[in-house]
């Protein structure tokens, strides 16, 4: 079982997070003009690197996104902080 270190309310269980997205994975815009190739590649082509990645997660107990940076190989947790222009 892992630990998320959410940046409001500390560390807590896995089961407590929802994976978003990679950070900086942008959607495209605008949407009517958005081809169904197109949105199926923002939908299904991820990255996926190995090694160190940020993602944006969603912490369901506060309903708070952040930013959580981690090592995919090793599963090991580097930190989070908030998306930027989120305050409390």
């Amino acid at each position: 079982m892992q630990h998320f270190p959410c940046p409001f309310c500390g560390l807590r269980n896995e089961t407590e997070f929802h994976f978003a997205v990679e950070a900086g994975h942008s959607r495209p815009e605008p949407a009517e003009r958005v081809s169904d190739a197109e949105w199926a590649a923002y939908l299904y082509a991820n990255k996926s690197p190995k090694g160190e990645s940020r993602e944006v997660w969603l912490h369901l107990s506060c309903g708070e996104y952040f930013i959580l940076s981690r090592d995919t190989v090793t599963r090991a947790v580097l930190g989070s902080v908030t998306l930027p222009g989120v305050t409390r």
